[in-house]
């Protein structure tokens, strides 16, 4: 057990919210993830939305500790090792649980001012880093100076955000759509200095 009972509700509420779905949910659900006491529960927290807000929060810190983690020694290898991170199987942040609790989330925003707001801050952390990184690339003369890394930021979040939806609501392969990002990347982004060396 953990000895933050804050934390352990919040673990129980992401658990709880990956099985059940938001609709359904309730407090029992989510005691029934813990050792707590629906008691307990509504003592720290008033309603089950302060429970997603709090819940999203807490997969924020997460997500912005993964995102900053993409490693690699050129822009190149760092887009390419983030974009792995968001859209394929593998890690804390793109497996099915997590994009499934993020979709159930997400459904809520149009009704949930705060939810939406949390929501917000997401898109623009992996904005940013994916502009920094795009940025990056054109000032080495890696990527082609031809394109806005603003745009290009963009139009990849767009796309993870398909495949991810996908992947959760149709059980779509990420296969796909990881290689039609990395042959965005070689068409769009690189200059041909950067394709023929393969750096």
């Amino acid at each position: 057990m953990n000895d933050d009972p804050t934390t352990e509700i919040l673990d129980a509420t992401y658990q709880a919210l990956c099985k059940h779905g938001y609709a359904e949910l309730t407090v029992q659900d989510i005691a029934a993830e813990s050792a707590m006491s629906k008691a307990s529960i509504h003592y720290h927290y008033d309603s089950k939305d302060d429970l997603f807000v709090a819940c999203l929060e807490s997969l924020y810190d997460r997500y912005t500790a993964h995102i900053e983690a993409a490693a690699g020694e050129t822009p190149r290898k760092q887009l390419r090792s983030l974009l792995e991170l968001l859209v394929t199987d593998t890690g804390e942040i793109s497996g099915t649980e997590f994009r499934t609790a993020m979709l159930e989330l997400k459904a809520q925003a149009p009704y949930n001012e705060e939810i939406q707001d949390r929501l917000v801050e997401f898109d623009a952390v992996l904005f940013e880093r994916l502009e920094e990184i795009i940025e990056a690339g054109v000032s080495r003369g890696e990527f082609t100076d031809r394109i806005d890394p603003s745009v290009a930021a963009e139009s990849l979040i767009t796309t993870i955000t398909g495949a991810q939806t996908r992947r959760v609501a149709v059980d779509y392969s990420t296969e796909q759509p990881s290689e039609m990002m990395t042959g965005d990347i070689e068409t769009n982004l690189l200059t041909e200095m950067t394709v023929e060396g393969r750096q």
